[in-house]
């Protein structure tokens, strides 16, 4: 609704002078809305005491509107609260779940994230762009956009030639088929210990035989790969997280010739030591290696590939790789040698942090990388007695610890701002105060258990809409549209995550301080219909990032 109220003045003013206004939200609360008058005095030579004037009576008749005055060389506004608090609560209470939301198509966005490698365990270093590329497609879906998720699995490039050669050399089926990701992990730590030359050479050539379709070999990486795809299947069930498409590397080896005769057409290729690159030296991004001395292909030539694919299959209109920051210098040269091509896609980069453990990469004891299963599986036991000891006759404890569990490892990644590293604290983003999602989750059902068994009237005390907290509630619910256009425009689901931190605080404010259930009876249906709106949207925001909603814990 504030975006409506601010659109409606920038509109109105744009029609009159001609030149865009500027209309915000003063960091101090001594107004709703403010107008900066310097910029447009300057751009149409109107004394700013005459703007002011001019512009209080352009807006004298917006019944919203109830305040306009000049101070300080800004215009500033105040809403009329009854009439807000009425067009708020009746947008929410009319549209419920689908508030937020938007019904015109704005064209279809593809979001490649998640991409673990297979015969590896899913780690914790995967986690972030798996829960971060989860919450942009929501975010996506619900602002109009058609969303295609893939995950770009590692499951192609010379490691697998290795994998090959270990498991044909010391490998055996039975061990395989019991613990398959650890054992195919061991058999490639054995590689490297055993390492020489005429190893790492065999490896090269049953690579370069896997590429020419060796059925032998293409039969092991099928069998590598279904079993990882069960491992993860079950990682992805827990997060609630799912793909349209599993198109890893592989699935664009044979794509691979037509981009390197597309690059050598326009003249971008050259030989350097008997391999092909791109020189992107004036670009100030380096060299970009398509092709091995060997014929190899790489990561960049299927990147290539893959780009090309997916525009030709689903006209995107932008595409998102969440990866993490060590990625930035190759998706500046993929969208480089795309520009070169002649190509004007929009590629974004959602690049994020690290997840560190007292300031350090989270490794196990060894220094081997955590496995994400096993912090599931730790975060679930500690929900439990945390649970427990909060209410322990609840009827479904398992199933909501597990729901706590994993919506605050969930909220931990997406309140932070993607592109610093985050510290990963169980005990602490399992706490049921501070800025956690069992906080969120907790306030959710407060509101959940008062609206429990009552039924809304339709009767409305607007004047209670005069007091403070009352119009602070009503007016951070209606900043919701706004907020998801922002954190769409910024790719930036911790923008999301801080409004939620912020509404579900002013709200348990207002429990505290005002009696939600009173004897008069349009005061508590007021008062109710006001924390219906407030969890609608609540909820939503949990929904978008991808966090369980519950009723009771």
């Amino acid at each position: 609704m504030l975006l409506k109220v601010k659109t409606l003045i920038k509109e109105k003013l744009l029609k009159h002078y001609q030149f865009p206004v500027l209309v915000e939200e003063p960091k101090r609360e001594e107004a709703d809305l403010a107008i900066p008058l310097f910029n447009l005095a300057r751009q149409t030579e109107i004394k700013i005491t005459t703007l002011a004037e001019e512009i209080k009576a352009l807006l004298s008749e917006e019944e919203l509107i109830s305040e306009v005055y000049f101070l300080k060389g800004f215009l500033n506004l105040n809403l009329n609260k009854k009439l807000y608090a009425k067009a708020v609560l009746k947008e929410v209470v009319t549209l419920k779940e689908d508030y937020g939301s938007v019904k015109e198509k704005k064209g279809v966005v593809v979001i490649d994230f998640s991409s673990p490698n297979i015969a590896k365990n899913f780690s914790v270093g995967h986690l972030r762009s798996t829960v971060i590329g989860a919450s942009l497609a929501r975010l996506y879906q619900k602002r109009g956009y058609e969303v295609i998720k893939i995950n770009h699995l590692g499951d192609w490039g010379t490691q697998f030639g290795k994998m090959i050669v270990a498991y044909l050399k010391w490998g055996d089926e039975t061990s395989l088929k019991t613990n398959p990701i650890d054992y195919l992990q061991n058999l490639y730590v054995k590689f490297h210990e055993e390492s020489n030359d005429s190893l790492e050479e065999e490896a090269r050539f049953v690579f370069k035989e896997l590429e020419k379709g060796n059925k032998k070999y293409l039969a092991l990486w099928q069998q590598f790969k279904q079993l990882s795809l069960l491992s993860f299947q079950e990682i992805y069930e827990l997060l609630k997280v799912s793909f349209d498409y599993y198109h890893g590397e592989s699935f664009y080896q044979d794509k691979t010739a037509e981009i390197v005769l597309k690059l050598n057409e326009k003249g971008l290729t050259k030989k350097d030591d008997g391999a092909l690159i791109v020189d992107l030296e004036k670009e100030n991004l380096g060299v970009s290696l398509i092709e091995r001395s060997d014929g190899a292909t790489l990561y960049m030539t299927r990147d290539l590939a893959a780009l090309f694919y997916r525009f030709k299959t689903f006209n995107f209109s932008k595409i998102l790789y969440v990866v993490g920051n060590e990625q930035k210098l190759h998706f500046k040269q993929l969208e480089a040698i795309t520009r070169l091509m002649g190509y004007d896609f929009e590629i974004i980069h959602v690049n994020f942090g690290l997840i560190l453990k007292d300031g350090k990469k989270m490794t196990t004891r060894g220094g081997n990388v955590v496995k994400l299963k096993a912090v599931i599986d730790e975060a679930i036991e500690i929900a439990e007695a945390v649970i427990e000891e909060k209410n322990p006759h609840l009827k479904n404890k398992e199933e909501v610890a597990r729901s706590v569990a994993l919506s605050a490892i969930i909220f931990n990644d997406l309140k932070q701002d993607r592109n610093l590293d985050i510290e990963f604290d169980l005990e602490e983003m399992l706490s049921f105060e501070g800025l956690t999602g069992p906080y969120l989750q907790y306030s959710s059902v407060r509101m959940a258990s008062l609206l429990k068994a009552q039924t809304l009237t339709g009767k409305i005390a607007y004047e209670l809409f005069e007091d403070e907290l009352y119009f602070k509630l009503i007016k951070e619910v209606s900043v919701f549209n706004e907020l998801l256009e922002k954190s769409l425009e910024a790719d930036a689901p911790y923008l999301i995550s801080r409004y939620l931190l912020n509404l579900a605080a002013l709200f348990n404010r207002f429990y505290s301080s005002h009696k939600i259930i009173v004897n008069e009876e349009i005061v508590k249906n007021t008062n109710l219909t006001l924390t219906f709106v407030v969890r609608t949207v609540l909820n939503e925001g949990l929904k978008l990032l991808n966090m369980t909603v519950l009723d009771e814990m």
